[in-house]
Formats: C-alpha cells, sequence, structure tokens
C-alpha cells in the first residue's frame, strides 16, 4: 500500500525517490497539527477549578473595593471637568461689550473662555500683540471659530486706553470752526516747534535688515523682529514678500507694513546642492532631515544634479517643495 503509493506520488508529481519519502513525511506532520486540537479537546481534564473559601473571600473584597472607587468617580470627574475641560466652561458664557486689547483673564472667562487660553491671549498682549480688528482674534492658536462666531457682535475696539467709567467713547462730536483756529493757532506755537517729531520710516530691503529696522514698523515688537530675521537667516534671504506670511505670529497690521516697506533688493544665499552636506540642506525651513538626507544619497547614486529637473525622479520630493527649494539651490 505505501509502495503503491510512493509510485503514483513519483509519477504524478515527477519526484525522486527521496522526494517521495519526504513528501510522505511532511503529508503524514500535516495530518498530525490538523488533528492535535481534537486529540487535546478528547484527553484534557475539562472539570471546573474548585475555588477555596480564602479565594472566594479576596474576590468579594476586590468586588467592594471597585464598587466603593465607582461610587467615588462620578464626583471626581464632574470636578475634573469643571477645572479643565473647555467644553463645560463654554456652556454658559456671560456676554457684554468688551475690548479684547483691555479685558482681564477674569472678563475672558465670564465669556466663555477657559482659563488657559485666556491666559494665553493675556500673555500675548504682554508681548506687544494688539487686536486692530475683530479677525485679529482668530490667529491665537486653538481659538474656536464657533466661539468667536457669539462674540464678534459684541468686540468693541477703541483706539486708546481709558481709566475709570465707561471703557468705550463716545462717538465725537463735530469740530466747530473756533476748535479748528486754535489748533491752527497751536500749530504755530514756537514751544510745540521745538518738540521732535518722530521720523517716518523709510523703505529697506528686508533682506539685510536688523531687528531694530523691523521693530520701527507698525505692530512689530523685539520678539517678532528678532523672529523674522531667525526666519530670513534660516531660508538665506526672502525672494517674494509673500513668504512673509510663513513668520509665525504676524498679524495683519504687520503684514501690510512689512510688504510696504520691506524691499527685497538682494539676491538670495544660494547652497551648492551638489558638495552640501545634509546638515547644511536640512536649515531650509520647508525641507525634513529625512528630505534633505534623500537628496544627498541620490546624488551619491545617481551623479551631480543639473538643473531642478534633476530632482523630480525623488519620490519624496512633490512639485511645490521643489518649486520653494530651487532659487535657493545653486547647480
Amino acid at each position: 500500500m505505501l509502495t503503491r503509493f510512493l509510485s503514483f506520488v513519483r509519477d504524478y508529481f515527477g519526484f525522486s525517490h527521496k522526494e517521495s519519502r519526504g513528501f510522505l513525511v511532511l503529508l503524514f506532520l500535516i495530518l498530525l497539527f490538523l488533528a492535535l486540537p481534537f486529540l487535546y479537546r478528547l484527553l484534557s481534564d475539562r472539570q471546573p477549578v474548585d475555588t477555596s473559601a480564602a479565594d472566594q473571600q479576596k474576590l468579594d473584597s476586590l468586588v467592594a473595593l471597585m464598587k466603593a472607587e465607582e461610587a467615588r468617580q462620578p464626583r471626581y470627574s464632574q470636578q475634573r471637568a469643571r477645572e479643565t475641560t473647555t467644553t463645560e466652561q463654554l456652556r454658559e458664557p456671560s456676554l457684554f461689550r468688551f475690548d479684547p486689547n483691555t479685558i482681564s483673564v477674569a472678563g475672558w472667562q465670564q465669556l466663555g473662555l477657559p482659563r488657559w487660553l485666556a491666559e494665553r491671549i493675556d500673555k500675548y498682549r504682554s508681548k506687544g500683540g494688539r487686536f486692530r480688528k475683530k479677525e485679529d482674534l482668530l490667529r491665537i492658536y486653538d481659538f474656536p471659530p464657533d466661539l468667536y462666531d457669539d462674540l464678534e457682535p459684541y468686540i468693541v475696539l477703541t483706539t486708546g486706553a481709558t481709566t475709570g467709567g465707561n471703557p468705550y467713547p463716545a462717538p465725537t462730536a463735530p469740530r466747530s470752526d473756533q476748535t479748528a483756529r486754535t489748533d491752527r493757532a497751536d500749530a504755530t506755537d514756537p514751544a510745540r516747534a521745538d518738540r521732535p517729531t518722530r521720523v517716518a520710516p523709510q523703505p529697506f530691503d528686508i533682506n539685510t535688515a536688523d531687528t531694530s529696522q523691523l521693530v520701527a514698523l507698525k505692530g512689530i515688537g523685539p520678539t517678532l523682529a528678532a523672529r523674522i530675521v531667525k526666519y530670513r537667516d534660516a531660508l538665506g534671504g526672502f525672494i517674494s514678500q509673500n513668504q512673509f506670511e510663513d513668520v509665525y505670529g504676524l498679524d495683519s497690521l504687520a503684514l501690510v507694513e512689512l510688504r510696504r516697506l520691506g524691499q527685497i533688493r538682494s539676491a538670495p544665499r544660494r547652497i551648492p546642492v551638489n558638495t552640501a552636506t545634509a546638515e547644511q540642506l536640512d536649515r531650509l525651513p520647508f525641507l525634513s532631515r529625512r528630505q534633505a538626507q534623500v537628496i544627498v544619497s541620490y546624488r551619491e547614486q545617481h551623479g551631480a544634479y543639473t538643473s531642478a529637473e534633476s530632482l523630480r525622479p525623488i519620490r519624496i520630493l512633490d512639485a511645490k517643495t521643489i518649486e520653494k527649494l530651487t532659487p535657493y539651490l545653486d547647480f
């Protein structure tokens, strides 16, 4: 029987004598492994485990502890939610007219903001940030858009700070002829003529400007000025005024001032792509460390780059990244 089966396997599959015996052993092992679960079920002891009285007592004590913990958990969860959950804090706001440049942290919370967001706004103002139009509130990181829609009718932006009384001044009455004549007389007063006048900022090269020139612009303080210079140096220089929008923290007024006075008069610094290291390429803000390493590895495997088209076979670089990268590379 076995010899006949081996002959059938040799004839059917074209096996040698040794291969047919190996096939027979393999088939036996397969059938054995398939039958093991059924044999285990037949031979295993299926009697239930007898739980002793001591073990049962331990289980009862653990169940009692779990029930006590569950009884305390709801109260703790509600208290925790009141302290940290934004949804709970935004549930019942009290709306009133307010100036986002002067309202306190407590006032923000009364309007429905969580404390962490109110403190973030207060920190932004303490560093020189100001809201010059209502939409500037949405520039605050994580400010809820739906809450802004509720607060927008109550936002009143004042031109200057007030002390005491109503912080929202009434509309200015029309100027009389006498007031106009008084103003003209004050303008010719020698005492007033001696006062120093502020020199208006002049256009400058944004690629060579220092922080003192940037601080002179409206809406830009020392922190933003340093941030602009740092981003420019990382790029190697701006090639378009549209890149100003990539600097974190610039509001609409600062962007308008930069576009008006920050001119691009000098060319950016270029990196020799065929000799640059991955560390040098990684300094560009729009390139990741992995992308820089792939550019170097591809160059070592396929030879020097001749143009921007040579970068297109690199799958990790999309067309937009290559477009940003090209002005900063020297081929």
